[in-house]
């Protein structure tokens, strides 16, 4: 494994930990001890499953591949999250029809427009740029696709009744991580098999 791999794994975990805190921040789970276990246990924990799918990767170079989408999906939905919950917090969430989907789909152009060089140097390492015109075309129709995924899924979750008691923001949220989740397994397949194709 490269430096750099340990260093995004640390990265993405220490993010995810710190999103989740913010998340429970109202919570009766934010007075436990786990706030304090995971800023520590889910940079480790990143780290050893990007070791264990480098070692699979040497047989099976998909796993390893997965392996750093997925991180570099954990540090933009970090990204993406962020960007959401400034522009919640200064558009409001009083409604969760067109203002939430617009929300939803602008944090995400955003931040995916930055994940398209992350993902074709760091996890598909494809280093040749020689059509690259066509090649952003097909990431921007595999994106698009995403984005009206990720947009459907959030609705869908945020408009039903919140669970566990969360609060509006907090169930926001959860539709919009829902929504990332799913559409990221669109972006797996999409980006390697059809962008960065070799």
């Amino acid at each position: 494994m490269k430096k750099l791999d340990v260093v995004l794994s640390l990265i993405a975990g220490e993010g995810v930990a710190w999103l989740f805190i913010l998340m429970i921040k109202n919570s009766a789970a934010a007075a436990s001890a786990l706030v304090w276990i995971l800023p520590f246990f889910f940079p480790l924990f990143s780290l050893f499953c990007l070791w264990v799918a480098y070692l699979l990767g040497k047989k099976f170079i998909f796993i390893f591949q997965l392996a750093k989408f997925i991180l570099i999906g954990a540090v933009f939905a970090i990204f993406d999250l962020i960007i959401f919950n400034l522009f919640l917090q200064w558009f409001g969430i009083t409604d969760k029809g067109l203002k939430y989907s617009v929300l939803v789909g602008v944090s995400f152009v955003i931040a995916t427009s930055v994940k398209y060089v992350a993902d074709k140097y760091w996890a598909f390492e494809k280093k040749e740029g020689s059509r690259i015109g066509a090649e952003f075309g097909s990431f921007f129709v595999v994106t698009l696709i995403s984005g009206v995924i990720q947009v459907g899924i959030a609705l869908l979750v945020a408009n039903s009744n919140p669970l566990f008691g969360m609060n509006v923001l907090a169930w926001a949220n959860i539709g919009k991580i829902s929504g990332i989740i799913v559409a990221s397994a669109w972006n797996f397949v999409g980006y390697k098999f059809i962008v960065f194709k070799k």
